[in-house]
C-alpha cells in the first residue's frame, strides 16, 4: 500500500470508521455522551500500549528503561486528564475514585492512581463501549503491523523519539473536551459536545497518523537516496 497516495489508505479508514461508532451509539443506541469523553480517554490507554510495542520493536531490549519510564510518566499523566474527564462528567459517579486513598511508594502512587481510574471505569462500563474500544485497538494495530512493521517505519526512528508522540493528541483531546463543553451549555444540550469532540478527534487522528507517516517516509527515502 503506498503511504504517499492522496487518497484514504486502510490505516485512515479504520482511524475514521472507529472514530464514527460512538456517533451510531448515541444517536441510535441511547449511550450516554459522558461515556463517549471517558471512551476517548481510554483510548489514549491503547496508543500508550502500541507505543511500547513501538519502542521495543525499534531498539529493542535497549528500550527497557525508557519504557519503565513512559510507563510511570505517561500512566501519571493519562490519570491526571482521566481525573478532569471524571469530573467534568461524573461518569457514574467515578469521580469519586480519585479521592481513594494511596499506598504505593514514591512516584508509583501515580501508576496507582491509574490503576485505580482504569479498574473503577472497566467496572461500570456497558458491554458495547467494551467492544468500541477494542474497535478502536483494532484500528490503531492495522497502522501498526501495515505501516510501522510492514513498511519498516521502525527502522527510521527510535525509542526516545516515539515516547512523545503520544502526549500531543492528549492535549488536542484536552482542548476538545472542553471547547464541547462550552457547546453544551450553548446549545444546551449534549449532542454538541459529542459533534465537538468525534470532528476534532477524527482531523486529529488522521492529521497526526499522516503527518507522523510521511516523515517516516521521508527518512526511508533519504537514507535509500531516493529523490
Amino acid at each position: 500500500m503506498n503511504t504517499g497516495h492522496p487518497g484514504f489508505t486502510l490505516p485512515q479508514i479504520a482511524l475514521l470508521l472507529a472514530n464514527l461508532i460512538p456517533v451510531f451509539g448515541v444517536l441510535y443506541m441511547d449511550w450516554d455522551v459522558g461515556g463517549i469523553i471517558v471512551l476517548y480517554w481510554a483510548e489514549n490507554l491503547v496508543i500508550g500500549f502500541y507505543t511500547i510495542l513501538k519502542m521495543l520493536v525499534a531498539d529493542g531490549i535497549d528500550a527497557i528503561g525508557k519504557v519503565l519510564f513512559f510507563c510511570v510518566h505517561y500512566g501519571g499523566f493519562c490519570a491526571v486528564h482521566g481525573i478532569f474527564v471524571l469530573k467534568l462528567t461524573e461518569y457514574a459517579g467515578l469521580d469519586t475514585v480519585t479521592g481513594a486513598a494511596t499506598s504505593w511508594p514514591g512516584p508509583l502512587v501515580l501508576l496507582e492512581k491509574f490503576y485505580n481510574l482504569v479498574q473503577g471505569v472497566l467496572s461500570v462500563a456497558p458491554e458495547e463501549m467494551i467492544w468500541v474500544l477494542l474497535a478502536m485497538a483494532l484500528s490503531h494495530g492495522i497502522s501498526f503491523l501495515l505501516l510501522f512493521i510492514g513498511h519498516g517505519e521502525f527502522r527510521e526512528t527510535s525509542a526516545r523519539k516515539l515516547m512523545h508522540a503520544p502526549y500531543n493528541r492528549i492535549a488536542i483531546l484536552h482542548i476538545a473536551v472542553i471547547m464541547g463543553a462550552f457547546l453544551v451549555v450553548k446549545l444546551e444540550s449534549p449532542i454538541g459536545l459529542l459533534l465537538a469532540l468525534v470532528a476534532l478527534k477524527t482531523g486529529m487522528d488522521i492529521m497526526l497518523h499522516k503527518r507522523s507517516h510521511k516523515i517516516a517516509a521521508k527518512q526511508a527515502a533519504g537514507q535509500s537516496g531516493a529523490p
